[in-house]
């Protein structure tokens, strides 16, 4: 097997069998042979997707953690008949010439590596949101896809919704008339992920080095391993970067499918669970692209035990609602609904979830055509982008009680409706907001040119935010 530093090398210097071989023969019988790599929740989601298309074969997966691994080959073995061959290794599973595509369900801070990696090894790539962890290794990633010829494909499920595909044109053909407001929503069911004084030791069937991969070497505070990587910035972008990409997806895709954005400021906080987290889970972000109003709200503080309702707006919590002069389309995966002026409901979509997302994908393997693919990295990279961009608002911001949150909200109706709600909620949960402090984030303007920060308090600050720090052997490369 290839060391680390000799993969690296070999494949920045092009010298690699893999990088320069388009596409390796197919299976005898024409099937595109798969390997899905990250096996907990969206990897067995994927796997079921490979046994249910029609020209795709699963010969390989990997995970770092051995016994995730075993488990969900032994489910493989149960449920479809098929023992399944297992790595630990993605380098190791790289090498292999029975590979012809993988599936990249790993933890967020994994993605534009894994994704670089892959095509220099000659392999196409569906890589699950976001695309990437940073702004800079996004656009890595957009090159490597180019220089090596590679089919990459975002898991934006949304963009094969059959509702959504029906419904964003006839709002695009000006059935409600002009758009002109859109609002992203992430209201997710979270609990506190608890918090610990001595720091956790990782499961012993956990390559924690290779688990780590690209991220700093952290002690972690928090009592379970997996999933809870979310809501660390080390490993994950919180829910504006979790299930957030989905919905900020949908707001490019409703608004043509525009650049990164002219100005981006986010408001928010971790408030109520006193955790090992520290990505906000309520939060407010707006985004300008000089012309429709643009924003998108985080709430993960759901129902209090005494409560009987969770949190809702206009009876959505995970979607879009798209504000036109006729009318109104509030939905997401699954299709939604029109309601015009006064609330009457004008024409559903019905949506399927996405179900021919994973299938595109293969047909874009077998045709090599960029209009095949379902979800295109630039622009996935872009829709994830906005969830960097607001992060980044967010940390260079500054801590201030919530008096000062409200008087700052106040500036703008529409940033102030958002906060009263998220205000009236933290006063349900008996947040102290003098204690629990809101951090208001630096308006930050962004040239999409140059993909940096240009203006605002802090921005060369900022811009150092665009790119992490890698731990060694495993840096996204400068030069792909």
């Amino acid at each position: 097997m290839l060391s680390r530093r000799k993969f690296i090398k070999a494949s920045a210097l092009a010298t690699s069998a893999f990088a320069i071989t388009p596409s390796w023969a197919k299976a005898a019988n024409g099937d595109i042979r798969v390997a899905v790599v990250g096996l907990r929740g969206r990897g067995k989601s994927l796997i079921e997707d490979v046994f249910r298309t029609e020209g795709a074969r699963l010969v390989a997966l990997c995970d770092v953690d051995t016994e995730v691994l075993a488990e969900r080959a032994a489910d493989v073995d149960k449920e479809y008949g098929v023992t399944i061959s297992q790595e630990t290794d993605y380098r190791k599973l790289l090498e292999r010439k029975d590979v012809d595509a993988v599936v990249l369900t790993t933890p967020n801070h994994w993605h534009a590596l894994q994704t670089i990696w892959g095509c220099q090894a000659g392999k196409d790539v569906y890589v699950e949101k976001p695309v990437c962890h940073s702004v800079w290794e996004g656009r890595q990633m957009v090159k490597a896809a180019e220089q090596y010829g590679r089919i990459v494909q975002a898991g934006f499920q949304n963009r094969s919704d059959a509702g959504l595909n029906e419904a964003f044109p006839w709002i695009h053909a000006g059935n409600i008339g002009e758009i002109k407001m859109v609002r992203g929503l992430c209201y997710r069911k979270r609990e506190s992920i608890g918090k610990i004084d001595t720091p956790l030791v990782p499961p012993e069937s956990v390559d924690y080095d290779m688990w780590l991969g690209p991220a700093e070497h952290q002690d972690l505070y928090r009592p379970r391993f997996h999933y809870d990587w979310h809501w660390d910035f080390n490993t994950g972008n919180g829910d504006l970067g979790n299930q957030g990409p989905h919905e900020l997806d949908l707001m490019r895709w409703i608004l043509g499918d525009p650049d990164h954005p002219l100005k981006v400021q986010s408001l928010g906080g971790r408030f109520g669970w006193n955790d090992a987290g520290n990505t906000p889970n309520m939060g407010i972000t707006t985004f300008d692209w000089g012309g429709v109003p643009a924003i998108f709200e985080v709430r993960n503080l759901w129902v209090k035990p005494e409560l009987n309702s969770a949190p809702n707006f206009k009876g959505s919590r995970v979607g879009v609602i798209v504000t036109c002069e006729g009318g109104e389309f509030r939905g997401g995966r699954g299709g939604g609904i029109v309601y015009d002026n006064d609330g009457k409901k004008l024409k559903a979509f019905k949506g399927d979830g996405g179900f021919d997302h994973f299938p595109a994908f293969i047909r874009a393997i077998n045709s090599r055509s960029e209009a095949d693919v379902a979800s295109h990295l630039e622009s996935a990279y872009k829709s994830s982008c906005l969830a960097h961009l607001g992060n980044i608002s967010y940390l260079e911001g500054a801590e201030e009680n919530g008096k000062a949150a409200a008087k700052f909200a106040g500036r703008d109706s529409l940033l102030e409706e958002a906060h009263d709600r998220f205000h009236a909620q933290l006063e349900e949960w008996s947040v102290d907001q003098s204690r629990e402090l809101w951090k208001i984030g630096n308006e930050l303007k962004f040239d999409a040119s140059s993909e940096k920060f240009v203006g605002g308090k802090g921005y060369l600050q900022a811009n150092k935010l665009l790119k992490r720090k890698y731990r060694q052997d495993y840096e996204v490369p400068a030069k792909v």
